[in-house]
């Protein structure tokens, strides 16, 4: 594994897509608090290139709100803002332009000349999917990614839009780059209570043992979305909660839960082991799609009692759409360990609250000598916005009779840590740079993850209509997301919350 807080090397850090969301809102943001936290080399540039005009000074005032509004450190302080944005450059270029890669090429020339050495380059696409294959080709064609040691290129999600797809990128990026240098960012992957899964069930006696299907019944994993499409219709009619979530959120926290346990906790180990999951997946027929995957749109609701209008409604959307904004889908892992087991996996958009949840539902206590011990144990992960595991067991009531209860024994980061938690961005940020690919999807596991859904995104496009619902805007979705559950559970854990 990468040593953190060890980078020397001088680093020249260039993004792609400079004026865009992601830059503001996370990745300028990101580096500022490695800075703070001393975690970026001593020697650094950030380059910036976007489409507009050269604009540094007002730019650079951009970037300031968005820390400010954006950073979990809140506003910076004007003498380290001083120095972290002094070695930003906005440069203007067209992704599609061979002199922008010349200019670039300069920059990062000089770089290497003022620190006397061929120094890192990380080069982050924060672009949209089309222009991904311009952009590695110009790296390419002009020798700036060449150093399989030194240099690295990171690709945003979605990776691919099907199976062939994703294959077709793949091979685009091999022949122009070692494997080693591809770094494929899923930011779901670098939050703190997702990494933590490991550390739980691997370095505790008490939970390994029984994280089997003789002890499990079944697994919910969902992640809901409070916020509708807003102005990302264009994108998002074409992608859907399918492929914007399932395919790779979803999958990803599915193969933390559900790893073998590596033979060592380095790079190869753990991404061989979350690709192993991902092929033990028992495969949908045409006609199992429709009987354990269930799809649904939004229509006109309120979200905390502002009225929403339905996704037909929303802007760039077709009248005649049947893109889902909401799944729900029970997959089988096909191994010794979790034969038999179902892991529910649900998402939507315009749900009540915001939430990543983990549920883990034990079986029924194995002795019933007590007529009230009817709640058997739960294993709940909250990873946003609580940071929070939680263990249900049944006590005994304090009193002369024996009454049992279920209780809660919770572990929270705020009450049991005082240092801060870094974003996911920063955490993967600082292992690119150090060039640790551990938390990132390697070819195979992003094709094995497509070929999951494959045959739900076939069944759907032979059947476009069928078994399509609606569900208001605010609400928790279809009521028959519940029935996908029976017989194992009569409800879907969203929060741990809920209890208090």
């Amino acid at each position: 594994m990468a040593k953190h807080n060890n980078i020397k090397q001088p680093a020249a850090i260039v993004i792609f897509g400079g004026t865009g969301d992601l830059t503001k809102r996370k990745l300028i943001p990101a580096f500022y608090n490695l800075f703070l936290s001393k975690n970026l080399p001593e020697k650094f540039t950030i380059l910036l290139l976007g489409r507009n005009e050269d604009k540094n000074e007002q730019y650079k005032k951009d970037l300031f709100e968005g820390i400010n509004e954006f950073s979990r450190t809140g506003k910076p302080d004007e003498k380290n803002w001083k120095i972290f944005s002094d070695k930003i450059f906005y440069r203007q270029g067209n992704f599609l332009d061979n002199s922008t890669y010349e200019i670039l090429k300069k920059d990062l020339d000089a770089f290497d000349k003022k620190n006397k050495q061929r120094c890192l380059r990380i080069f982050y696409l924060a672009i949209a999917p089309q222009f991904i294959e311009a952009a590695s080709e110009g790296l390419y064609k002009n020798k700036l990614c060449n150093q399989i040691t030194l240099d690295r290129i990171v690709v945003e999600k979605p990776f691919g839009t099907d199976l062939a797809s994703a294959q077709k990128l793949n091979h685009f990026l091999q022949k122009r780059f070692s494997e080693k240098q591809i770094f494929r960012i899923d930011h779901y992957l670098g939050k703190e209570t997702v990494q933590n899964i490991m550390a739980f069930r691997f370095a505790n006696t008490i939970f390994e043992p029984v994280w089997n299907n003789r002890y499990i019944d079944h697994v919910q994993l969902s992640l809901s979305e409070q916020v509708s499409i807003g102005k990302r219709g264009g994108y998002y009619d074409g992608s859907g909660a399918l492929k914007d979530m399932i395919q790779n959120h979803l999958l990803q926290l599915l193969c933390v839960v559900a790893m073998e346990c590596p033979d060592k906790y380095d790079e190869k180990n753990i991404r061989n082991a979350k690709a192993n999951v991902l092929k033990s997946i028992k495969p949908f027929s045409a006609d199992a799609v429709f009987k354990n995957v269930l799809r649904a749109q939004y229509t006109k609701g309120k979200l905390n009692n502002v009225a929403q209008q339905g996704y037909l409604q929303e802007e760039n959307i077709p009248p005649a759409s049947t893109t889902e904004t909401f799944i729900a889908a029970k997959f089988f892992i096909n191994n010794e360990r979790w034969k038999g087991v179902p892991f529910f996996l649900a998402t939507g958009k315009c749900l009540p609250k915001q939430a990543s949840v983990i549920m883990i539902q034990f079986k029924d206590s194995p002795y019933k000598i007590f007529k009230d011990d009817t709640v058997p144990n739960r294993l709940t992960i909250s990873i946003q916005p609580e940071q929070e595991i939680s263990l249900l067991f049944e006590s005994k009531v304090p009193g002369v009779q024996m009454k049992l209860k279920p209780v809660e024994m919770d572990f929270t980061y705020k009450e049991s840590y005082t240092e801060a938690t870094p974003e996911a961005y920063e955490t993967l940020l600082l292992d690119v740079l150090d060039g640790d690919a551990t938390l990132f999807m390697r070819s195979d596991q992003v094709e094995a993850a497509w070929k999951v859904v494959m045959p739900i995104i076939n069944a759907w496009k032979k059947n476009p209509k069928k078994g399509l619902l609606k569900y208001a805007a605010g609400t928790w979705g279809p009521a028959a997301a519940t029935s996908l559950l029976k017989p194992f559970a009569k409800k879907w854990v969203v929060l741990p919350a809920e209890k208090k």
